[in-house]
């Protein structure tokens, strides 16, 4: 089934591209892809069978975000990053489910998990406020995974910090129109969202460490492969594959563009070895950026799935290899898109869409590599890193 989803976007893939155009000048995915991805069930690949899902292997998932993103960049991160909220929502409370997906079980869910709020306890559940950046896809959500800290009854922030994940419906947050303005991945409308004194039952809230460390699938009970798979290995990896399918389209469109192009030396570039030695070694490193992604997932399914839990040391190490698989591929594509000559600079040319798109893929938090290469390396030498360094692994 989850084979499918990807079948129908290579079947509307021309008029996929074209939307992509148009998402890059209204600043959100377009209303018309959106319904695509909801036709073909991108959102539901890794959503419970129970709720209408595919309940995809997370391999499958990866390869199907590399393809829209290669496509229509702004869909593809869309489809990586809110199609992975249902996953965490699966081991939610069913009460939450429910009202996520009773009615329409294609509901989409925006984030992000960013400590940007305050949750207070009050009676029953908590009161909450804050702002947030950086909400992908926000404009076709209608529910939100937020990130808060929890705060003691007088409102001070507890000590030491702990972090919550808040699910709350769109009519509690306001999306701030204007708030997206950037270089790249301008079409994902990525935008502000700001709570204000909103009220949130404690079932709708889960507690981060618990998220990460596994504790609270184990609470909810569920036995699934797909659930017991670490959060740092699926919540980046949407993100991951969008970025190198990003990079995968610009060389689609760069070796397009070069085909029958001449260099200022009057000769065709595919009779300079040069430029041939290049754009091949760089090719390599792309293909190498994304079989090494997907072979990270395997790796981590088929321990999970022999009913093992993998360890801190390994955590870190697929974190390494996803935030160096995103930077081997964003280095690989400038030396693609560098010998491309002044015109691929041309707006007119889609080149410089997938180029920035690409690079504004880097910024986001989870392809930091400093401490996640410095946690990985510690566990490989027998410590057991702490604080910061335990951060998204």
């Amino acid at each position: 089934m989850s084979y499918e989803v990807l079948a129908c976007i290579e079947a509307a893939a021309d008029d996929i591209f074209v939307e992509g155009i148009e998402a890059e000048r209204i600043g959100k995915v377009a209303d018309a892809t959106a319904k695509r991805m909801k036709e073909a069930g991108c959102i539901r690949m890794l959503q419970p069978k129970e709720h209408g899902g595919l309940e995809a292997h997370p391999r499958e998932f990866a390869e199907t975000v590399m393809r829209m993103a290669s496509i229509n960049p702004s869909a593809g991160w869309v489809h990586g990053i809110v199609g992975v909220h249902p996953w965490q929502l699966a081991f939610a409370d069913p009460r939450v489910q429910q009202e996520v997906w009773g009615e329409d079980q294609d509901t989409w869910l925006a984030s992000p998990y960013m400590p940007g709020g305050m949750c207070v306890p009050v009676d029953g559940g908590y009161t909450f406020s804050g702002r947030w950046s950086f909400s992908s896809g926000t404009d076709h959500c209608d529910w939100a995974f937020l990130g808060a800290f929890a705060c003691n009854p007088d409102g001070s922030m507890q000590m030491p910090p702990r972090m919550l994940h808040v699910i709350i419906p769109r009519s509690d947050y306001e999306i701030i129109e204007d708030s997206w303005d950037v270089v790249g991945l301008r079409g994902t409308g990525s935008k502000d969202v700001v709570v204000e004194d909103a009220f949130v039952p404690d079932y709708r809230v889960m507690d981060c460490d618990e998220v990460i460390d596994g504790t609270a699938v184990r609470k909810y009970g569920r036995t699934e492969t797909l659930y017991l798979m670490p959060w740092s290995n699926m919540f980046p990896l949407g993100i991951t594959s969008a970025t190198i399918g990003i990079c995968e389209g610009l060389l689609h469109h760069a070796n397009e563009y070069q085909r029958e192009r001449i260099n200022p030396q009057g000769t065709a570039v595919k009779d300079d070895p040069y430029t041939m030695f290049a754009i091949g070694e760089a090719t390599a490193k792309l293909r190498s950026a994304r079989d090494s992604l997907l072979a990270n997932v395997d790796r981590m399914w088929d321990l999970v799935d022999a009913g093992r839990t993998p360890t801190f040391e390994q955590r870190a190490l697929g974190r390494e290899t996803q935030v160096n698989a995103a930077w081997q591929a964003v280095t690989a594509i400038d030396q693609v898109y560098a010998r491309c000559g002044g015109n691929a600079l041309r707006m007119d040319k889609p080149m410089q869409r997938f180029w920035r798109d690409a690079h504004a893929g880097l910024h986001h938090a989870i392809h930091v590599p400093g401490t996640v290469y410095h946690a990985a390396t510690l566990s490989s030498l027998g410590v057991d890193p702490q604080g910061p360094l335990r951060s998204m692994i």
